[in-house]
């Protein structure tokens, strides 16, 4: 039989083609699933425990979305010791993370320490692309919490007082959280004597000790007259180690609520001047503008010398600080008096009296 060898021609850029589909593609290296660390861990401490939270990746170091929950260890180190396991959880990706650290005996009384705290996340088969930021807060004793706290009304705001509990070597500050549990009208948050501007429904303030002193008291000059609060008053221990700044925070006290009613009168008008004039048949009043933030009028008083009357009250001024009196006759003397009123109606005590005749035109 014979044999004959069967050649085929082909354009040469097909041969090219040919062998290009033939030859097989580099191998993608295999994915770790090791999820990207945790960036905004916080720790606060509040009486014997510490409290994290932080947010839970999406994505892994290879930017490959996370798909199942993922294995989280919360570690603890006192000063600069090693960081050792508290706590395991496991948390879906993009959840919101949050873990009570609540401290031994050894850790909840003095000494104080620094605590550091770290959250690491591993993938199926244990390994971890890296802790997460550390949070730092503090061991040793928790500040005492405040008892005995009322609230009284003054005219420069509510006075609050506790039971002093001295902390020596300690820098204590008091932190008053305060909810407003009414809503005042706009009108009444400008004209308000106790705050020149409308404050926020939830305020926190701030009152510092000294050297560990406490001062039993503290005044919130920014709250509203008539209007509802409720008051909760914190004892804060903080803390610098080597320049990084912690703070304890002591339990809450029991919530007191005040009624800031307004019963505090404005104060009295001053300057008062009294001119005739015989060409008009009138005397012409005029003082000195109150400072009261909530004023509401003037009232003034008149009384005839001659006749022997007590004072009577012949107007209502609103704000304005001059009155013309055109009921008055010649030759009389009259004797005149001014007092101021809040939008509360609580009227101040009368000006001293200021005595003028109208002559004859």
């Amino acid at each position: 039989m014979n044999r004959k060898l069967l050649v085929f021609a082909l354009p040469l850029g097909m041969v090219g083609t040919m062998v290009g589909c033939g030859a097989p593609a580099s191998p993608a290296p295999p994915s770790l699933n090791l999820p990207t660390p945790v960036v905004n861990l916080s720790a606060g401490r509040i009486g014997d425990s510490v409290h994290m939270a932080w947010t839970m990746p999406t994505r892994t170091t290879d930017h490959l979305p996370l798909r199942h929950p993922v294995t989280t260890r919360i570690c603890r180190a006192v000063d600069g010791d090693a960081c050792t396991n508290v706590g395991t959880l496991s948390l879906a990706p993009g959840a919101a993370g949050t873990y009570t650290d609540v401290l031994p005996s050894d850790l909840s009384h003095k000494p104080d320490r620094l605590l550091r705290y770290e959250v690491a996340l591993q993938n199926h088969a244990g390994k971890s692309a890296g802790p997460s930021n550390p949070a730092y807060s503090a061991a040793g004793t928790s500040p005492a919490t405040v008892t005995g706290l009322t609230g009284q009304v003054r005219q420069d705001g509510v006075l609050l007082s506790w039971k002093p509990v001295p902390d020596p070597g300690r820098s204590i500050l008091f932190r008053i959280e305060r909810l407003q549990l009414t809503v005042p009208a706009p009108q009444e948050a400008r004209s308000s004597p106790l705050a020149p501007s409308e404050p926020s429904s939830t305020q926190t303030l701030a009152v510092h000790g000294r050297d560990g002193e406490d001062p039993g008291h503290a005044i919130d000059s920014s709250a509203l007259f008539n209007q509802r609060y409720r008051y909760v008053v914190k004892r804060v221990a903080s803390f610098d180690f080597s320049g990084r700044s912690v703070e304890i925070q002591g339990l809450p006290s029991e919530a007191v609520e005040v009624t800031t009613t307004d019963v505090f009168p404005p104060g009295v008008p001053q300057g008062l001047v009294a001119v005739a004039d015989a060409a008009a048949g009138a005397i012409d009043l005029s003082w000195t503008p109150d400072s009261d933030g909530d004023l509401a009028a003037y009232r003034v008083y008149r009384r005839d010398v001659q006749g022997g009357l007590p004072a009577q009250r012949v107007a209502s001024v609103g704000v304005e600080t001059s009155f013309r009196d055109t009921a008055v006759q010649p030759e009389h003397t009259y004797a005149y008096s001014v007092s101021a009123v809040d939008q509360s109606g609580n009227p101040s005590k009368r000006s001293p009296e200021v005595e003028e005749t109208l002559p004859r035109p």
